[in-house]
């Protein structure tokens, strides 16, 4: 996968190169009640991140402002992280296309049912170049990764679910 003109195969690079960004739009949380997007946003915020949280309603999350969409944020994003229905990753990997967002990571838990993967979403992405992970939580990745998400990053390397 090529992202920001650069070529990007291997997974670990790709996560490598997501998180030595700074400025990162998330997509999947709720004020109203705990998701995974809320838990993930966290995570990366006390990492050190500059998020940039999307919400439809828009408003205030967790101190931090929210925008409607992409095309609503102020500024460059280095990437975007999704944790939503696929048929909402779709039109936020459209919007990216649209604002320039040279990196997306769609979120994919043990569960397939938890899925943020689009297929369609997947294939928009490719089209136009951007660095993909369609798969995998990066609560796997930031450190301190914790016993929980260590154990699931096993679990999918042996049962080979984590993405190529």
């Amino acid at each position: 996968m090529k992202g920001n003109g650069i070529f990007v195969s291997d997974l670990n690079q790709r996560i490598a190169d997501f998180l030595a960004q700074r400025r990162i739009a998330v997509a999947g949380l709720s004020t109203k009640r705990q998701i995974t997007g809320n838990l993930i946003y966290r995570k990366l915020k006390g990492a050190g991140y500059e998020l940039v949280p999307i919400m439809p309603a828009g408003g205030e999350f967790e101190g931090d402002q929210s925008y409607p969409d992409l095309m609503a944020v102020p500024g460059k994003l280095d990437g975007i992280f999704i944790a939503t229905r696929p048929e909402v990753t779709t039109t936020l990997v459209q919007q990216a296309v649209d604002v320039g967002v040279p990196r997306i990571w769609m979120h994919e838990s043990l569960v397939k049912a938890a899925s943020s993967v689009s297929q369609e979403g997947v294939m928009l992405a490719q089209q136009h170049g951007i660095a993909l992970i369609a798969g995998s939580c990066p609560m796997m990745h930031v450190q301190p990764v914790d016993f929980a998400h260590r154990c699931m990053c096993w679990l999918m390397k042996v049962t080979k679910r984590m993405p190529a």
